[in-house]
């Protein structure tokens, strides 16, 4: 009923605009204007309002405890997004949506169960894996890999389950690339705690990636091998994913939090495996970092090393895959550092950071983490809205641009609602305990395990006391100072020829000296322009170019088509 009410709302809202398009006479600013006045007014749809933006957001549970409704409102809150995906001429494909939840660990036991094989009381791990749908030599050996690198560690296999689906409600598109979607079911082993169990199968996870590549099959994707959560996702519309995984609609998918997530894709075409959640994060935005953070991290990997993962380092790498999105990049190394053992907050705090200077209100314990975190790794910059998901601590939270909404609803049967937009999940406002947004930077992250609410400043105070930042960051020398002394006491007498044929062999020209010298020795400042770069390429130019010509610094590779 209420989906219903929201797709003629929709289609309303459409018919208005197609009739605006009809216009006899061409769109003058002031009738335009006019036009979408009268809409407004009239709380109807509002062309001026469309954007083309993926949705993101998660329902969680305060007390940590699993609850059917939380699945339940995140199904109903993804549907709501409708409009922020992308959708072909057929109506019916999508760039992608799907869900994060916990295992149901009653439902898995039953499937085991009804194999005839008798459980252990134990949490089981649920392997969500696209299989090649149509090779079917290519599928068994990627079964055949999938079981070695699980049994090479000891873990028990209770065997293969073939996912429900209903391929009556996607597109064309969608079923011509279509994988075979199949669980794998594992048993622990004795005496492995869940947190060891879990970083296990990361690393299986990934030794499974490296081999299938080598064996050359490419239509393989994990979608999840965890024992705590399991990711139903596909290419198809937000308002498809229960009809098609009728799996969600089994009253036994509990869960302490839904993460959800409706694609709409920027620097990639969809396909299945690129739809979002991804195995920790779901990410509203663009990284207009992505190449030199990709660049960075291919650096790292050479003294990348850690004892939770002794033997197995070089199965981790390339820790971003080939071909993957900005999304999808990010949560690769936030996944990296949480299965290394730190928490979900301490990772958006080195990777997508807070703005901060000395000048700002920022406390001095909050700019040593901050200037610490920036000493480790190098910050993602969005504009990005993030909802993650490490195991234990659920969070949404904002990067320093701030320019991805994300707004949060604390309701009065404990539930904390975060979204990119408000009025997804349908709440009793009268029972409504708090409202509010996530500023630039911010995060608001639950507990599960606990079942506590941390707010932004209480999140970094914990963060910051965990150690003492503000000493070690005493111990950095910034190159900057290094470069300015080295200027100082560096500096040469040259008479005028010799200056003149010096900065003839550098390839100076008199524009360079008068737009760019000039304005840097008279105001001690960058000269600031507008105009594009005519510079013809070096192959095709009479005059010299120097390597530092071609050193740019590349910004936004990322934005919406």
């Amino acid at each position: 009923m209420y989906q219903s009410k929201i797709r003629t709302a929709e289609q309303s809202g459409e018919n208005r605009l197609k009739g605006a398009e009809q216009h006899s006479a061409p769109w003058t600013p002031e009738a335009w204007a006019a036009e979408t006045g009268r809409l407004a007014d009239a709380h109807v749809y509002n062309p001026e309002d469309e954007h083309s933006s993926c949705g993101v957001g998660f329902v969680a549970a305060l007390d940590g405890m699993p609850r059917r409704d939380v699945v339940v409102a995140g199904i109903e809150a993804l549907k709501v997004l409708y409009h922020r995906g992308a959708v072909d001429a057929d109506g019916k494909t999508g760039d992608g949506a799907g869900i994060h939840v916990q295992v149901p660990q009653a439902f898995f036991h039953e499937q085991v169960a009804r194999s005839g094989q008798k459980p252990t009381d134990d949490d089981l791990a649920v392997g969500m894996i696209f299989l090649p749908r149509t090779d079917y030599d290519a599928q068994e050996h990627c079964r055949t890999i999938v079981e070695a690198e699980i049994l090479e560690f000891g873990y028990r296999i209770y065997g293969w389950r073939q996912v429900p689906v209903n391929n009556e409600v996607i597109g064309e598109k969608a079923k011509a690339t279509r994988p075979e979607i199949e669980q794998i079911m594992i048993g622990n082993r004795d005496g492995v705690s869940t947190d060891d169990f879990e970083r296990d199968l990361y690393i299986i996870r990934r030794k499974i990636e490296t081999a299938v590549a080598k064996a050359g099959v490419s239509e393989f994707y994990i979608c999840s091998l965890s024992c705590r959560s399991i990711i139903y996702k596909g290419m198809f519309l937000a308002e498809q994913l229960s009809v098609y995984y009728p799996d969600l609609l089994d009253e036994r998918f509990e869960s302490n939090f839904a993460l959800y997530h409706q694609r709409y894709s920027t620097n990639t075409f969809p396909t299945w495996s690129l739809a979002q959640p991804f195995r920790v994060l779901a990410h509203n935005g663009e990284i207009n970092t992505l190449k030199g953070n990709a660049n960075w991290m291919r650096a790292h990997e050479t003294r990348l090393g850690h004892d939770r993962f002794a033997g197995h380092i070089n199965a981790l790498k390339p820790v971003i895959l080939p071909g993957s999105s900005d999304s999808s990049a990010l949560d690769a190394v936030f996944e990296l550092m949480c299965r290394a053992g730190r928490d979900a907050p301490m990772v958006k705090t080195m990777l997508v950071p807070e703005a901060y200077s000395a000048k700002d209100t920022v406390p001095d314990e909050h700019v040593a983490l901050y200037s610490y975190c920036n000493a480790v790794i190098e910050p993602w910059d969005g504009p990005a809205a993030l909802a993650a998901y490490d195991g234990r601590w659920i969070l949404g939270g904002m990067d320093r641009n701030g320019l991805r909404p994300m707004r949060y609803t604390i309701t009065g049967d404990g539930l904390l609602v975060i979204g990119s937009e408000t009025g997804m999940v349908k709440i009793d406002e009268t029972s409504v305990k708090e409202k509010g947004r996530i500023g630039p930077g911010e995060m608001i992250a639950i507990d599960l395990q606990e079942g506590k609410l941390w707010y932004d400043t209480e999140i970094k105070d914990a963060l910051a006391s965990r150690r003492p930042f503000g000493e070690w960051v005493k111990n950095v020398t910034e190159l900057d100072d290094l470069v300015a002394k080295a200027a100082k006491s560096e500096t040469q007498e040259m008479d005028r020829s010799e200056l003149r044929q010096r900065q003839t062999a550098y390839g100076q020209t008199m524009e360079d000296m008068e737009l760019i010298l000039h304005p840097m020795v008279e105001d001690a400042k960058e000269a600031v322009g507008s105009m594009g770069d005519d510079t013809p390429l070096a192959v095709l130019s009479d005059h010299y170019r120097g390597l530092h010509h071609f050193f740019r610094q590349n910004f936004s590779q990322v934005t919406n088509p």
